[in-house]
């Protein structure tokens, strides 16, 4: 594979063999030759909303923001929250570019500014990420696990709330019907 994959969504192949990342869309933030991370975009933790989140780390949650689900990341640091956001937020040194349109915080004050006048026009909260160390990304694509969707920032696949829509929204964007993939990951 060459280059970066960074901004780009991974979508896994049916059959993927860990039913952690079933119909999984991953916003992939980072992407290097010694590691991978990414956020799942479509998997929100029933148990959770922003309200509970922000209430347990002692900030007030706008009563309208309150109630919105905070996504299930991924299997790594599940006690770690990672906010992907519009560009018109941002914190020196904290954000990250991840690809038009899209920023990356993973500090307490993001999550402050989330009732206030400055807030991102548009944010997902995950609790968690996805990693890969080097080469195990790499090693997955030439097993036919992931897709590589281009984003949108504009579209409803990263902030949208549709969430049990986004894996086939994602496929469809190439081209094809879900219903059209094979259900066995195997050799390239």
């Amino acid at each position: 594979m060459d280059g970066s994959l960074q901004g780009k969504l991974l979508v896994a192949m049916p059959g993927i063999g860990d039913s952690r990342f079933d119909k999984a869309v991953i916003v992939l933030c980072l992407h290097t030759e010694e590691q991978a991370f990414g956020l799942v975009v479509n998997k929100p933790r029933d148990e959770l909303n922003l309200g509970v989140v922000l209430e347990h780390l002692g900030i007030e949650a706008d009563q309208k923001l309150a109630p919105r689900q905070v996504l299930d990341g991924g299997p790594v640091r599940p006690d770690r929250g990672y906010v992907l956001h519009s560009e018109d937020f941002s914190l020196p040194q904290a954000t990250q570019a991840v690809s038009p349109g899209v920023c990356l915080t993973a500090t307490r004050e993001v999550l402050e500014t989330m009732s206030g006048d400055n807030a991102p026009s548009r944010f997902v909260l995950a609790l968690g990420c996805s990693g890969w160390s080097a080469g195990q990304l790499e090693s997955e694509m030439r097993r036919n696990a992931w897709l590589v969707v281009d984003p949108d920032p504009d579209d409803a696949i990263i902030f949208g709330d549709d969430h049990a829509d986004k894996w086939s929204q994602a496929i469809k964007r190439l081209g094809f019907d879900p219903s059209q993939l094979a259900g066995e990951i195997g050799s390239a």
